[in-house]
């Protein structure tokens, strides 16, 4: 099953690919989210790859079935683990509320929507 209908998927592929750009380094905003919830700096250097993936297996979810489904499905799984993190961390802030949240939110959405 391919996704429908597939402008959410391709968007949230950009946002990934974005993501991943974003992990590189990390640029300063997303240092600071890992330092705040404790995420061990030995592995920063597999988020680009995982977010870089995620938009590959996304955008490959057009063609090949059911891919686009379990990329999202794993998203959704990141982002709930990413929201433990927060809450473990008592970081309550925007990174929690505004980032990881949304994407959660945006990620299930575009599972449900587009691919079941």
């Amino acid at each position: 099953m391919t996704p429908e209908p597939w402008w959410p998927v391709v968007a949230l592929a950009i946002i990934q690919a974005v993501d991943a750009g974003l992990c590189v380094g990390p640029v300063p905003f997303v240092r600071g989210c890992l330092e705040d919830v404790g995420f061990p700096r030995r592995l920063w250097v597999l988020l680009p790859w995982v977010k870089g993936l995620a938009a590959v297996g996304l955008v490959g979810g057009l063609v090949i079935p059911y891919l686009a489904f379990i990329t999202s499905l794993a998203l959704v799984a990141y982002f709930l683990i990413a929201i433990t993190m927060h809450i473990r961390a008592r970081d309550f802030g925007s990174n929690l509320a505004v980032n990881a949240t949304s994407m959660l939110i945006i990620c299930a959405g575009v599972c449900l929507w587009c691919t079941v």
